[in-house]
């Protein structure tokens, strides 16, 4: 009896834990629901599409999900344009949205359509609006891992909300300046991207109703998200931050 009472339990709180990864953000014609699945990787459904954003760590973590409708990937690092992923994923019927630098990297990938935009231009999808911001590293040298122009953070305008994925970058003028983003994904892993203290200044500076520290695993291993939330709170307390766990085992 008590093995089979530690069983349930175990299969509870597994399940509850699961179930705790699922966010449904309210929206028109249906609730935009966000799953992380690891690093910068995450699953978006809405309106019956469902899609991938920068597909990563194996095809087998998506497995689960429809195959999608649309794939958004940001720049061509490995944790973000991810050809061992996007070769085991079916992609006949998706369209992948992307600057030129990774449409030139998976030539060898079948997608139905690829849609190439650059930063500060934007794309309409099936009801939804793609804009490309920037995103890139501080300061701007020859030899930047992220160079401004080469990869795109993006402005996904779908259902009444705006949801931001900031791609990796630093805290830049474009960033801080955004307006009525509903919510935004902020990255912040050293030396690659920003600091949880850089990435708090700037969700304190565009003021995001709600915001996911993502993308937080750098070389010293993950970044400390529960100092980004008690910044961004001490600056501004309603600001909705919602910590996910993005390293799962």
């Amino acid at each position: 009896m008590k093995k089979l009472f530690l069983l349930v339990f175990t299969l509870f709180t597994t399940s509850v834990a699961l179930q705790a990864q699922i966010d449904a953000i309210p929206a028109k014609k249906g609730n935009i629901i966000l799953e992380p699945i690891t690093h910068a990787t995450m699953v978006l459904k809405w309106h019956g599409k469902t899609i991938f954003v920068d597909p990563y760590g194996g095809a087998d973590k998506l497995k689960a999900f429809p195959a999608p409708d649309l794939v958004l990937i940001t720049d061509i690092h490995g944790d973000h344009m991810n050809l061992e992923t996007l070769k085991g994923l079916d992609l006949s019927k998706s369209t992948l949205i992307a600057p030129q630098a990774v449409a030139d990297g998976v030539k060898e990938i079948r997608f139905k359509k690829t849609v190439v935009i650059g930063n500060g231009g934007s794309t309409k999808w099936k009801g939804i609006k793609v804009e490309a911001l920037p995103m890139y590293n501080l300061p701007e040298t020859d030899d930047s891992r992220h160079p401004k122009g080469r990869g795109n953070g993006y402005v996904l305008n779908m259902g009444g909300q705006r949801l931001y994925i900031s791609g990796d970058t630093e805290d830049i003028p474009e960033m801080r300046a955004l307006q009525n983003i509903d919510v935004a994904f902020v990255c912040m892993n050293m030396p690659y991207t920003m600091t949880v203290e850089q990435a708090a200044d700037a969700v304190l500076a565009f003021k995001p109703k709600v915001v996911y520290p993502f993308h937080y695993r750098g070389q010293g291993g993950l970044s400390d998200v529960d100092h980004f939330k008690e910044l961004v709170n001490k600056g501004n307390e309603g600001i909705d931050v919602r910590l996910r766990n993005w390293y799962p085992q």
